[in-house]
């Protein structure tokens, strides 16, 4: 029995220095051990992601793709399927396998060489989280006891969903969910077998068993799994020939973009970043709810793209960007890769001219598909000279392309044309003008091409985007839209110039004494001048101001009335907005509110409504009505409420002109795309944006032209009561010019020859636009303000007449502003009375 004791003394003996050594184990490396209660709040590192109002990804930034799953969106045989692999006994052990690391000592003893199929989740978990990956032996003791205190500070269910979203999938996928994504492109309730199988053998070999990288050990990986359910009973032997026998069908699915509109994202991002710094934006799992309409910025990017592209081919086509053979042609796969080598965008795919016909060629796409352009998509092309100069109209196919020759080709409409990059740059911005939400937003016609954000970067010269903002000085002052301005050359310099400035008008015709709403609908330079000289230089200073530009940013000199201040088109469009809104400036904001990882609202916008509350007092208490519960709600004190929610408690935008001065000047604007006068009697006369008339065909819409010196800028900024847009076109280098077409191209009647001004520059992109954006939606009828009246006048003294045919019309006016005198009509020789001029003026 000697042998016995000494054996159990041995064996105890061993056992206490286990315990010893398990304790001194614990006690060294217990200062180094983290505080696993973070575990319960930890971060997952979820990128940040910008959607549009109405929930389109936008965009998603950040390094690693992970979306967060809750143990129950989990489906069960996902679950099945990475415990069998992973720690089949995982809701059995508390934190760690003894079988596992008895089996993992015997590898080591046998073979010398260190296992991991010791580790079980919630050791994989501890490891994740607070160690290295490095296979040491004080690294196993550190693992070993965070998993025990780990297993004590949360739930199985935790441990395991901390699990599912922590693990690196590959192909910067984190986690369950966002490896069906990247792998599948579904949410996990729609995984097949095949596929969760898949997902489930990737946390031990990410990249070793990817399946888009190594599809063969991928399939092993996979039916290696399969093969530890069906051992584990969690799947029949018939699901398991089926699933074996699956094909592999991942394929990288990139993020889910639904909206592309990068200048918004980037400037999310950036005020994301300035906000919480880059490390924890990137990865805080915040959601940025932008403002913007998906819809309407959809139209917005087309109009804008649509519109320099008819600019572009205006003025000639610049060649081919290189030259692929001269003689002898490679062969098609060599062709192809060649063209491989330029990344198509906007809609632009690089061809190789393979043939040329009289009037037609065929070209090669980089997608190896044959495709013929047609003499209707070659014929605009003009050899481009400068942007002032285009050669002779192309009569054949090969006066334009050569075999051999790299171009560009675009879909337009039904038919393929030539194409090239657009050199002239342009942006478009729209906001709802009753809370300043920007509804649109597009800084260039590609940010592939260039980041540089137009609508918020770019001041450029306003040019006669600035009138109504001098005449409503004038308005407000005591002018009207009846009011005569001498429409003659201006002689009497502004010394304040430095030079003999006089300002003529473009075209170069004067009419005498001219209406203001007349000259604000022809867009008359000296009649503006002559506006601003009645305000003052400073008076007129003052009300830009109070529109929202900068006064840094206005010329202290005449030349400010014909629009030498330079500005954003934020800018222009927030300060439009205030015509739109009845008189009230509001703050242009793009985020309408932020979420965390956790879907919790962070941050809401607070905007300035268009509107003042009322404050409506309660009227004297009536006890026999209060008794009988007539009337409750005149007990109360309520505010004025409008459509945009407009109560005590909301922010109220400053109201910075009246609401009679913003009518007045809106019904001006509205003739700048009608008109006046009456056309079938050949008594008529355009204002220069009737363009507008034509395509976009709603008697609610208002704009204004612009354009300045040399061209240099075009503008054309409009709104109806619902939306304020503004389109700005010109080319980033402020020295060049816009130029002028000799020609028509395409035979298209509305594209006129002559020097490129806003209502054929800018116009076009802002017709387009808000043909689109309004379609649909109800006109809006005028209804004047109380405080305003109208009064017959004659059209050419804008006095008050008793004549009802073509010499007078209604004239709206500020109540007490209306003239009282009557013209004194001319003795009548055969009806002959003063006519408004017939001018068609492309300003």
């Amino acid at each position: 029995m000697k042998w016995f004791k000494r054996i159990t003394i041995a064996l105890f003996s061993l056992a206490l220095l286990g315990i010893g050594a398990i304790a001194a184990a614990y006690f060294y490396v217990l200062p180094e051990l983290p505080d696993v209660t973070t575990l319960k709040t930890v971060k997952l590192q979820t990128p940040l992601r910008i959607y549009s109002a109405d929930g389109k990804l936008i965009s998603q930034f950040g390094e690693k793709r992970r979306i967060p799953v809750e143990y129950e969106q989990v489906p069960s045989q996902l679950i099945n399927a990475v415990l069998d692999t992973e720690d089949a006994r995982f809701f059995e052990h508390k934190g760690i396998d003894p079988i596992g690391i008895i089996r993992a000592a015997v590898i080591l003893a046998t073979t010398g060489k260190k296992s991991q199929g010791a580790s079980t989740i919630t050791q994989q978990v501890a490891r994740g989280f607070f160690l290295s990956r490095e296979k040491t032996y004080i690294r196993k003791i550190k693992e070993i006891f965070l998993a025990l205190k780990i297993e004590k500070a949360l739930s199985k269910k935790e441990i395991l969903t901390l699990y599912l979203n922590r693990s690196f999938l590959g192909n910067r996928a984190y986690g369950v969910g966002a490896a069906a994504q990247v792998y599948y492109g579904k949410e996990l309730e729609q995984l097949t077998l095949p596929e969760m199988a898949m997902i489930a053998g990737l946390p031990q070999a990410p990249s070793a068993a990817n399946p888009i990288r190594n599809p063969a050990r991928a399939m092993n990986r996979r039916n290696w799994v399969l093969s530890r359910m069906l051992e584990k009973e969690n799947i029949t032997e018939a699901e398991y020939q089926e699933a074996i026998t699956a094909p592999i069908t991942a394929k990288y699915h990139g993020a889910e973009i639904e909206l592309y509109a990068p200048y918004i994202s980037e400037m999310a991002r950036d005020y994301m970043v300035d906000k919480f710094g880059e490390e924890e934006a990137y990865t805080g799992g915040y959601n940025v709810y932008t403002t913007i309409d998906s819809t309407l910025q959809q139209y917005a990017q087309q109009a804008l793209r649509d519109n320099v592209y008819a600019y572009d081919e205006r003025h000639g086509y610049r060649g081919p960007t290189k030259v692929l053979w001269e003689s002898q042609p490679p062969e098609t796969k060599d062709i192809i890769a060649k063209l491989n080598a330029t990344q198509g965008f906007q809609g632009l795919e690089p061809a190789a001219v393979m043939s040329v016909a009289e009037q037609s060629a065929q070209v090669l796409t980089d997608k190896g598909e044959l495709i013929t352009l047609e003499w209707e998509g070659l014929n605009w092309a003009r050899k481009f000279i400068s942007n002032q100069r285009q050669g002779r109209a192309p009569k054949l196919a090969a006066d334009v392309v050569t075999a051999g020759e790299q171009i560009w080709i675009r879909h337009n409409g039904n038919i393929w044309q030539l194409a090239q990059i657009p050199q002239v740059a342009s942006a478009i911005v729209s906001l709802d003008p009753h809370n300043g939400s920007i509804k649109t937003l597009v800084g260039g016609y590609s940010f592939h091409t260039s980041q540089y954000n137009r609508v918020t970067q770019a001041k450029r010269q306003l040019g006669s985007n600035i009138k109504p903002f001098i005449y409503t000085a004038a308005l407000e002052k005591g002018y009207t839209l009846a009011t005569l301005i001498n429409n003659a050359p201006i002689n009497n310099a502004d010394i304040s110039q430095g030079t003999a400035w006089r300002p003529k008008n473009s075209p170069d015709r004067y009419t005498g004494p001219t209406r203001l709403r007349v000259g604000l609908a022809q867009s008359i330079n000296v009649m503006s001048v002559r506006a601003m000289r009645y305000t003052g230089l400073d008076t007129a200073i003052d009300t830009l101001v109070k529109f929202g530009f900068d006064r840094a940013d206005l010329p202290k000199n005449e030349s400010l009335a014909l629009g030498s201040a330079s500005v954003t088109p934020l800018q222009v469009v927030t300060a439009f907005s205030v015509f739109a809104n009845g008189g009230y400036k509001v703050e242009p904001y793009f985020i309408d509110h932020v979420e965390n990882a956790y879907q919790q609202i962070i941050e809401q916008a607070n905007p300035t409504l268009a509107c003042t509350p009322v404050t409506v007092e309660p009227p004297k208490a009536d006890p026999f009505a209060a008794m009988a519960n007539e009337f409750p709600e005149q007990t109360q004190t309520t505010a004025e409420a409008s459509d945009n929610n407009c109560s005590i408690d909301a922010r109220h935008g400053e109201r910075v002109i009246s609401e009679q001065t913003a009518f007045l000047i809106t019904e001006a604007l509205k003739s700048v795309i009608w008109g006046g006068g009456d056309w079938s009697k050949g008594t008529g006369w355009n204002g220069t944006a009737w363009r507008a008339a034509r395509v976009v065909n709603r008697r609610d819409i208002a704009g204004k032209t612009g354009t300045t010196n040399e061209s240099r800028d075009t503008w054309f900024s409009g709104f109806n009561p619902k939306l304020a847009t503004t389109v700005w076109v010109g080319f980033d280098d402020h020295s060049q010019e816009l130029g002028r077409t000799a020609w028509n191209t395409n035979g298209a009647k509305d594209q006129i020859s002559g020097a490129e001004a806003g209502a054929k520059t800018a116009g076009p992109g802002w017709n387009e636009f808000m043909k689109n954006a309004l379609a649909g939606t109800p006109q809006t009828p005028t209804q004047p303000p109380e405080g305003i009246v109208s009064a017959r006048i004659d059209l050419a003294t804008g006095k008050l007449s008793r004549k009802t045919d073509h010499t007078s019309a209604f004239e709206y006016f500020i109540s007490g502003t209306e003239p009282e005198e009557f013209v004194t009509q001319p003795e009548e020789q055969g009806d002959i009375f003063i006519d408004d001029p017939v001018e068609e003026l492309f300003q």
